[in-house]
């Protein structure tokens, strides 16, 4: 079972777009895919059709020790991909979380105790770089980082950088960075191409090579309960996560690639 956190600390990066995409995208090959909701806005489970009465329990409840994974996961819209939804609760997970020991393996912890496994475990992270987002990279095997091309891109990369080498040195020595894919890429503006250019100079092929555009049918997708990939996937943002999907797969580890 490979797990991939999807991170980053600013909001409206396309971080949960990027997780319900990929998600669906990988199922569409054959793999078994769960989609952790780990951002307490409850969007990546919104997106993909879990309405509010399906969250009886929730990743709230995982990391609390209210429920396993294997109780509180929900079948999505999708085939082969499954959920484990969020709710509001987890606003006040990072609070209560001080009190407990091991605070920051209890999602590590609850993988370790699943019964079930499947081919790909994505994480969609909350915009912080707090208890939630941390667990989350604990438990991960690798990272990607969605990167908006805008001016203050490489600042905050540069932040969350430094806090995965932290989580190296203390919880998890095998955490790497999976790649860094462009989102929100806009050809006419010029200050997206320079970024682009800036962050492959910096970070080279980390970098995936598929560019996320900005598209309307991307943002209109969740109001309808499905993937953009089910919603129209002929449109560009479809075709651009069925690539950036295929990237990473060929980035997993081979007996991932095999599953």
């Amino acid at each position: 079972m490979t797990c991939i956190a999807i991170a980053n600390q600013k909001g409206g990066v396309g971080k949960t777009t990027s997780a319900i995409n990929l998600a669906t995208a990988m199922a569409a090959t054959g793999m078994t895919v769960l989609l952790l909701d780990l951002d307490p806005q409850g969007n990546a489970s919104t997106g993909l059709g879990i309405t509010q009465a399906q969250r009886k329990r929730s990743s709230y409840d995982v990391l609390l020790g209210g429920a396993t994974i294997d109780e509180a996961v929900v079948q999505s819209c999708v085939p082969r991909l499954e959920v484990v939804p969020a709710t509001v609760d987890l606003s006040g997970a990072e609070i209560e979380l001080i009190e407990y020991e091991a605070r920051t393996h209890r999602l590590d912890r609850a993988f370790n105790q699943a019964v079930r496994r499947w081919d790909i475990v994505l994480i969609d992270c909350p915009p912080s770089l707090g208890l939630l987002t941390i667990n989350a990279m604990v438990a991960a095997d690798s990272l990607l980082v969605p990167l908006q091309c805008e001016f203050f891109a490489l600042e905050g990369l540069s932040q969350l950088l430094s806090t995965v080498e932290r989580i190296r040195n203390r919880f998890n020595p095998g955490l790497s960075i999976l790649g860094v894919a462009l989102t929100m890429f806009d050809r006419r503006n010029r200050l997206t191409e320079q970024v682009s250019t800036d962050v492959r100079a910096v970070l080279g092929r980390v970098v995936f090579e598929t560019v996320i555009p900005r598209n309307v049918r991307l943002s209109e997708a969740p109001s309808h309960g499905l993937p953009a990939l089910i919603y129209d996937h002929r449109c560009a943002g479809s075709e651009a996560y069925i690539a950036l999907a295929r990237e990473m797969i060929a980035r997993l580890p081979k007996a991932a690639q095999a599953a």
